[in-house]
């Protein structure tokens, strides 16, 4: 069965006179990492600013389109097109009749690239557009210079800052990530204290534990989901023991939920016979699958597969050899994992027992830190970090990588 994938397109068009000098932009951005996937922009001479937007969808469409080798095929590909053209979506969505004859054959064009089903379309205003605005207006401006857009010479993408989650304007969502850890204004009633959104409620808090050693962990061997499911080591099992012992004395756990890997189940269970809670077994917690890498350190993956090693570190993208998980899957997983347990223990404090990667990501998304921040975070066996979560859908990283009671 084929695995969706799922796209924002945002897209947009001008022309400096209607008709004028007109150009198009258009962005296709991974909706779960807020990570730019692809740009295109080009100058089309004169023409008006309903053709020019008209030629960013079909751009953003077809770039689209180029990402998911099978995007033709019935639910393989989900995508959600962003435009501030009223009528362009209006058209495209079916309300709106196609009169202007320079319309109906772009209108048709655009319709012909994917299934109908896989495309829906959403109006939004000008200010959360600008990553495509931008890009149109760098086309028009090469245009001006006799010149063709480059993507090399672009910087649309560089005055948004990274987030994460649901699909919608990168922009708007770091802004209101900002909003929430500003400090709070005085007001006529007096100075308020304390940081972050009021009246909220308590948020779902994840307490994140990385499983106790295996014999792979101290040689820092890849192990993922995809090779060996090795258990705990005796090490492995006295670092489980002292967490088990350290989370009692907090009294905070209400839930315990395991990646389904050996090595999680058996931590999980320490701890759950000392805190009197059942295990549940949540299989979008398991790690990264590493591919023919699992079982190898980072030098033997060097020595055999140095090239594909180097891909690997350049992208979140890039899969590890022999059909394993690129970050970018791993952090789609882990989000609707994410998204589906916050729902389900609002208001509840549930210890998550899984693996490097997802405890990365997880913590990578609260901050909305861009994706290579997982190649510069430490977490040591048997660590413990904290994420909670609100019901405005801003996160707040609480602790990251704590080992005080493993000494």
């Amino acid at each position: 069965m084929t695995q969706s994938r799922q796209f924002v397109i945002e897209a947009d068009g001008g022309s400096r006179g209607n008709p004028g000098p007109a150009g198009y932009g258009a962005v296709v951005i991974d909706p779960v990492t807020g990570e730019t996937l692809a740009e295109a922009a080009e100058y089309i001479g004169v023409a008006t600013n309903n053709v020019a937007e008209y030629k960013g969808l079909i751009a953003g469409l077809k770039a689209a389109k180029a990402l998911v080798p099978d995007a033709s095929v019935e639910g393989a590909l989900q995508v959600r097109v962003r435009m501030d053209s009223k009528l362009v979506v209006e058209q495209m969505s079916g309300r709106w009749k196609i009169k202007h004859p320079d319309m109906k054959p772009l209108a048709a064009e655009a319709a012909r690239i994917l299934p109908a089903s896989a495309v829906t379309y959403e109006w939004i205003p000008r200010e959360k557009n600008k990553h495509a605005d931008r890009l149109a207006n760098e086309a028009m401006d090469a245009g001006k210079r006799g010149k063709q857009w480059e993507p090399s010479a672009s910087t649309a993408a560089l005055s948004l800052p990274p987030v994460s989650g649901p699909p919608g304007d990168a922009a708007a969502g770091a802004a209101k990530a900002r909003a929430a850890m500003s400090p709070r204004k005085e007001t006529a009633a007096g100075p308020q204290v304390g940081w972050g959104p009021a009246d909220l409620g308590a948020p779902a808090t994840f307490v994140l534990l990385r499983h106790g050693e295996t014999a792979l962990t101290p040689e820092k061997r890849f192990s993922g989901s995809g090779g060996s499911d090795p258990e705990l080591s005796a090490a492995g099992r006295h670092q489980a023991e002292r967490v088990a012992e350290s989370l009692a004395a907090r009294g905070t756990i209400q839930e315990i939920i395991s990646s389904p890997l050996r090595r999680c189940r058996e931590t999980a269970a320490t701890v759950g016979a000392r805190l009197g809670l059942p295990v549940q077994i949540e299989d979008g917690l398991r790690e990264t699958d590493f591919g023919a890498w699992e079982g190898l350190t980072f030098a033997e993956v060097r020595e055999r597969y140095g090239p594909d090693l180097d891909a690997w570190l350049a992208s979140t993208r890039t899969p590890p050899t022999g059909g394993g998980e690129s970050f970018a899957e791993v952090a789609r997983r882990v989000s609707a994992t994410r998204d589906r347990l916050t729902t389900r223990h609002a208001g509840r404090t549930v210890l998550l027992v899984t693996h490097v990667t997802p405890i990365k990501t997880l913590a990578r998304l609260a901050l909305g830190a861009p994706p290579e921040s997982l190649f510069r975070m430490e977490l040591s066996a048997a660590s413990l970090s904290a994420v909670a979560y609100y019901a405005d859908g801003n996160a707040s990283l609480r602790l990251l990588n704590d080992t005080s009671h493993l000494r």
